[in-house]
């Protein structure tokens, strides 16, 4: 298992970056590319494993949602230890599961977000004074530019900037503003560079709370898709759900399903108030280990 000093305490940038370097040294086969930076400059790495048919993991688009990341390093690293071994997880042969699936996994997409959910608007470097200005730095979700990436895709576009409108969110903030135009940000450029540069055949994406799935997207969600999300829904026991109101559009499972025609998935970890903490991580993990497998294979 990973450390547990460095597991249970907040996935800030130099907690993602040791246990990383644990997995690397731990399991030789695991590859690390980065698909981009940050506003701030910091690295956002990818780690992939296996051959195949590609499914992508992406975890931590808001700042206060960095539990995403301790999740799936976990499910990694537990999934990697029965390849390694030869062993079942789950009740599957788990070398067997990379002969034709590959899995990428992007820990953090937001980082500078997370930096600053935890240790405040000094870590925004040069953005420190913008971040105090347009929201300090209570529950902040945004990146360091005060765009919420999640917002910031295009998919939906005029419709979600007609209720940001409506809503009174007209320039950056601590949430929910979407940016100036479709990929304005370079954290969302380079996620949606990366779907276009690789076939994925589906995508999950991973936030905090609600215990909820997210399958659809208008009518460019695939057949096959709701079929997908009610066998993950079972799994995990979590309810299969259509989003309403600003958490439709912009997102990047919205953008994924309409670009692509192929089903994209938000998850929805835990029950609570963010950041959740760190003691909820064992639960949450348990839930989920099973359909994790599944939504690699399936």
């Amino acid at each position: 298992m990973l450390d547990k000093r460095i597991l249970y305490a907040p996935a800030d940038e130099e907690n993602r970056r040791a246990l990383m370097g644990e997995l690397f040294l731990k399991y030789p086969f695991l590859r690390k590319s980065c698909i981009g930076e940050s506003l701030c400059g910091r690295e956002i790495p990818m780690v992939s494993v296996g051959e195949g048919r590609k499914v992508l993991f992406v975890c931590a688009f808001h700042g206060m949602e960095w539990l995403t990341t301790l999740v799936i390093l976990r499910f990694l690293d537990e999934l990697l230890e029965k390849v390694y071994k030869k062993g079942f997880f789950c009740g599957i042969r788990a070398n067997m599961i990379f002969r034709d699936r590959m899995l990428c996994v992007v820990p953090c997409i937001n980082p500078d977000g997370v930096e600053i959910a935890i240790h405040g608007a000094k870590s925004a470097g040069e953005y420190c004074e913008s971040v105090c200005r347009i929201g300090g730095e209570s529950r902040w979700q945004a990146n360091a530019a005060g765009v919420d990436i999640n917002h910031n895709f295009n998919a939906g576009w005029k419709a979600l900037k007609s209720l940001e409108m409506k809503n009174g969110i007209t320039a950056p903030a601590p949430t929910r503003y979407g940016g100036m135009s479709p990929e304005s940000e370079p954290e969302s450029r380079a996620l949606a560079r990366l779907c276009r540069n690789t076939s994925f055949i589906r995508a999950l994406a991973f936030h905090s709370q609600g215990e909820e799935i997210y399958w659809s997207f208008g009518d460019y969600s695939p057949e096959i898709a709701r079929l997908q999300g009610e066998l993950l829904a079972e799994l995990s026991g979590y309810k299969l759900s259509e989003p309403d109101g600003l958490a439709v559009g912009g997102g990047f499972k919205d953008w994924f399903v309409e670009t692509f025609n192929r089903p994209g998935f938000t998850v929805e970890i835990g029950r609570g108030e963010n950041p959740l903490q760190v003691s909820m991580l064992d639960g949450i993990y348990e839930r989920l280990k099973q359909m994790l497998i599944i939504s690699i294979i399936m």
